[in-house]
C-alpha cells in the first residue's frame, strides 16, 4: 500500500529544498508572533529575518513534460534492490473479524487504555504500555496514534491491513537487544507524534507528511543487532 501511495506522488523539490522551505514558513510565523509583542521583538525579528530569510520567495519549478512523465512512469518505485528474505515471521494475522479495541489483544485493557490517556503528552510511560500491551508497544502505539489523528480514514488504509503490517514490523525489531528494540521505537513513534502537535508545527506539515514521520520513526531502527557502526566494521 505505501509503494502504491508514494508512486502516485510527483515531487518536483529536493528533499533538502523542502524542508529548508518548512523551516523558514514556521520561522517566519514565529517571527511575524515576535515583532506584534513589543518595539525589541520588532528589532530582533526583522535582524533575523533580513539574515536568515533573505530569500523568501520560492522559485515554482514547472512540471515535468509529457516525455518526462513517460519515462519516470517506467521506473516504478517497487522494483527496490538490496532487500534481503527476512528471517521473522508475524506472530498474528489481523483479520476485519478479529480487531481488537486497542489494536493488540490484551487481558489488561483498562490498565492500558489508563496508559493511553497520555497519548498526547510528554512522558508516557511506555513501559507500562508495553507491559499492559502483551509486549506490544510498538503496534499498540502506532494505533492509538493513527485512530488519534484519523489517519486510517484520511487514506483509506484498511485496519487489518494496517494492524497486520505493524505487527510485522514489530517482530523485526530484536526482543534480545537493549535499547534498539520496539519499546524504543514506540518511544520516538509517540514522541514524534506529540512534537507534531506543538503550536509551532500543528499547522506546518499536511497529513501525507505526518504520516510519513511517523513511519519512519516506527521503523528506524528495525532490525539493528545492537551493536554500532563501527563494531560491524572491525568485525
Amino acid at each position: 500500500w505505501c509503494l502504491d501511495q508514494l508512486e502516485t506522488i510527483q515531487t518536483y523539490r529536493s528533499v533538502s529544498e523542502m524542508a529548508s522551505n518548512k523551516f523558514k514558513r514556521m520561522l517566519n510565523r514565529e517571527l511575524t508572533h515576535l515583532s506584534e509583542m513589543s518595539r525589541s521583538g520588532n528589532q530582533v525579528s526583522e535582524y533575523i529575518a533580513s539574515t536568515f530569510l533573505d530569500n523568501q520567495n520560492e522559485v515554482d519549478i514547472p512540471p515535468p513534460t509529457p516525455k518526462e512523465r513517460e519515462k519516470k512512469s517506467k521506473q516504478p518505485m517497487c522494483q527496490i534492490s538490496g532487500v534481503k528474505k527476512l528471517t521473522h515471521s508475524c506472530s498474528l494475522k489481523v483479520t476485519n473479524s478479529s480487531i481488537p479495541k486497542l489494536g493488540v489483544k490484551t487481558q489488561q485493557e483498562e490498565a492500558l487504555i489508563t496508559e493511553l490517556n497520555d497519548l498526547n503528552k510528554w512522558g508516557l510511560n511506555i513501559f507500562r504500555v508495553s507491559e499492559f500491551s502483551n509486549n506490544r508497544p510498538l503496534s499498540c502505539i502506532m494505533y492509538a496514534i493513527f485512530q488519534e489523528r484519523n489517519l486510517l480514514k484520511t487514506f483509506q488504509i484498511p485496519v487489518d491491513t494496517f494492524l497486520t503490517y505493524i505487527m510485522t514490523l514489530e517482530d523485526h525489531y530484536h526482543a534480545d537487544v537493549a535499547y534498539h528494540n520496539s519499546l524504543h521505537a514506540a518511544d520516538v513513534t509517540q514522541s514524534t507524534h506529540v512534537l507534531l502537535s506543538t503550536p509551532a508545527l500543528e499547522a506546518v506539515f499536511t497529513d501525507l507528511e505526518t504520516l510519513a514521520a511517523l513511519f519512519a520513526a516506527a521503523i528506524h531502527d528495525v532490525d539493528h543487532p545492537g551493536v554500532s557502526n563501527q563494531f560491524l566494521i572491525n568485525t
